[in-house]
């Protein structure tokens, strides 16, 4: 990456237009071929403009399962400045679609950065130290201002002080963390449109009770249809039906299951009669297998059961909560693995629920 970002600055020339044989424009269009080493599941593209050269080049880093359209969703993006001595790696909203709902430019800046403290406002401040949230791009021009106006965070790098590939590589896997949070969060994103432009707000409550789950409010499990300017998608809510599942059968093992107000974890479990503050708490990390893929399912468990546990309780200073790896379906030799991690797992199976050895001396099964 620190490679790329190098040869980025130096080649690329807004002045020379974006033919297929201007130096700066061939580098970015060749990202996708480089083997960038990404996050899994992540992609990535360059763009240095459509017709006439941008101010601002740019490498867009997507998650296919949040976004790949950088016109209308949320992505990671490494955006140079106009004098192409900086760089910055930032969380970015959509804004070409958006852009065209506001008659003015000031209304339009406004809505991005109203919408962008609100989404920054779902991060724990801890993960939120060394970045900030608005970049400076060295530009008056309407689409680098409206980058910075779309920031949630950012960290920049002066091209001439790069640090290592190693440093670059945890920068974005913390970014491309950042995003998946932030996205889940924006679920709960209420957007209204009216007379006076959008209003932004938080949806409060919105889940459908269950029986004597009190702190327990699973969202619909239904496909629900999303609309975003012309462009609509039917998205499954196969990580919310199995936390919908797993709540009632949770009660019937003896805990209290609660999803609600504890953003950014799926579910955390206290036994029932332990409901004082000290009592043990386990902390369930929701995993959807998706065609198979065993093992991004179990690296993404493993790897936000352990932030949390270490930033949401150790830093905290709360007790150190019991981990419990929760999926869609048997993980097979993974569940060993999570044994020698301290990790319990849980899978549905086609008559109710099956589990490691750990979740079993826990008693989530049997």
């Amino acid at each position: 990456m620190r490679e790329l970002l190098i040869e980025v600055a130096g080649k690329y020339d807004q002045q020379a237009g974006t033919g297929t044989d201007v130096p700066g424009q061939q580098v970015l269009r060749g990202v996708e071929s480089l083997g960038l080493p990404l996050p899994t599941g992540f992609v990535v593209r360059g763009y240095g403009g459509q017709g006439s050269a941008s101010t601002c080049p740019w490498i867009g880093v997507f998650d296919p399962e949040i976004n790949d359209d950088p016109k209308i969703g949320l992505y990671v993006a490494y955006i140079f400045s106009a004098d192409l001595s900086v760089v910055t790696l930032t969380l970015q909203q959509g804004v070409t679609e958006l852009e065209k709902k506001f008659t003015k430019k000031k209304d339009f800046y406004s809505y991005l950065e109203g919408n962008a403290d609100k989404l920054r406002s779902t991060l724990p401040d801890v993960l939120l130290e060394g970045w900030p949230k608005r970049p400076s791009f060295g530009s008056t021009g309407e689409r680098p201002l409206a980058y910075e106006s779309a920031s949630v965070v950012c960290h920049r790098y002066e091209i001439d002080a790069l640090p290592s590939d190693a440093d670059l590589s945890n920068d974005l896997h913390r970014a491309t963390n950042l995003l998946q949070r932030v996205a889940a969060s924006e679920k709960a994103i209420e957007l209204d449109w009216s007379d006076v432009g959008l209003v932004v707000n938080f949806k409060g409550g919105g889940h459908a009770k269950t029986g004597g789950l009190g702190g327990f409010q699973p969202k619909s499990s239904a496909e629900y249809k999303v609309s975003i300017a012309a462009k609509e998608a039917m998205r499954s809510r196969d990580h919310e039906r199995l936390i919908e599942e797993f709540g009632p059968y949770a009660e019937t093992r003896g805990f209290v299951p609660t999803n609600v107000h504890i953003h950014p974890k799926d579910v955390t479990l206290r036994r029932a009669e332990e409901q004082g503050p000290t009592g043990a708490e386990w902390l369930v990390e929701a995993k959807v297998v998706r065609k198979g893929n065993v093992t991004q399912a179990v690296r993404e468990a493993v790897g936000q059961l352990k932030e949390y546990s270490y930033f949401l309780y150790r830093e905290a200073k709360h007790p150190i909560p019991y981990l419990v790896g929760l999926f869609t379906e048997d993980i097979g030799t993974y569940a060993t693995y999570l044994e020698t991690e301290g990790i319990a797992s849980l899978w549905q199976t086609e008559d109710g629920w099956a589990g490691s050895p750990l979740a079993a001396s826990w008693g989530l099964v049997d």
